[in-house]
């Protein structure tokens, strides 16, 4: 069935560096902010895990674009070889080709834009919010790898929210070690008893939440700063 009550989701194709990206791009009306996605390595714009967190923002008012990091071709070749879901540079250039797309996008140009990444995407958000300090306000990472960022990590401005499974132990560590190198605001949560994919019931609705109320948090510091610098 159309949806007739938002923008509504159209397919976007965005230039990085010669190569072109697909991605989906949902705008609520007056939305309050564009969250922008990273998958992890042998995933996609279609994940079901990334796509039901971007419904529960959409439904709190944010715009979403869900990206494909890589093209047909590299994925292909990834899924081969595994030889480009480990090069975080790479993608977090592709994510900072995305945020400046949205800054020249007329629906999207005065958003501010957050991050949501998951597993390898996650370090790749964090290297792109410590590239676009001014244009990333607050960045969420699902079972990610922060510690992938490396030497990114104390540059990060945004505040970030990193959020792990309970039963994920090695990740729990990876996230600890980067949360210790961060100077940004940090936080880490913990969702009992699930593992690296959220797959246990109810896992990935906490995880939404989670975003959801740090990302509306944020957004209203952002709104609130930006009103206040235009009046002083």
């Amino acid at each position: 069935m159309p949806h007739d009550d938002h923008h509504g989701d159209r397919t976007v194709s965005i230039d990085a560096d010669g190569t072109s990206l697909e991605g989906n791009l949902d705008l609520p009306p007056d939305a309050l902010g564009l969250i922008l996605f990273a998958h992890g390595s042998g995933s996609s714009r279609f994940s079901p895990r990334n796509r039901f967190v971007a419904r529960v923002l959409r439904d709190a008012g944010f715009g979403t674009l869900l990206l494909d990091l890589l093209s047909p071709a590299e994925e292909s070749a990834d899924a081969a070889t595994g030889k480009h879901r480990f090069n975080i540079p790479l993608l977090a250039d592709r994510l900072v080709a995305a945020i400046d797309w949205l800054e020249n996008e007329p629906s999207t140009t005065r958003l501010p834009v957050g991050l949501f990444g998951a597993s390898t995407g996650g370090g790749a958000a964090l290297v792109a919010a410590a590239k676009k300090p001014d244009r990333v306000v607050a960045v969420v990472s699902r079972g990610g790898r922060p510690d992938l960022a490396a030497d990114a990590l104390p540059v990060v401005q945004a505040p970030t929210l990193l959020i792990v499974g309970g039963n994920d132990d090695v990740v729990i560590g990876l996230n600890e070690q980067a949360r210790d190198e961060m100077r940004a605001e940090t936080r880490i949560e913990i969702v009992p008893g699930a593992t690296h994919l959220f797959e246990e019931p109810g896992a990935l609705e906490q995880v939404a939440e989670l975003a959801r109320a740090w990302f509306a948090s944020h957004f209203a510091d952002a709104r609130a700063a930006h009103a206040h610098g235009a009046h002083s």
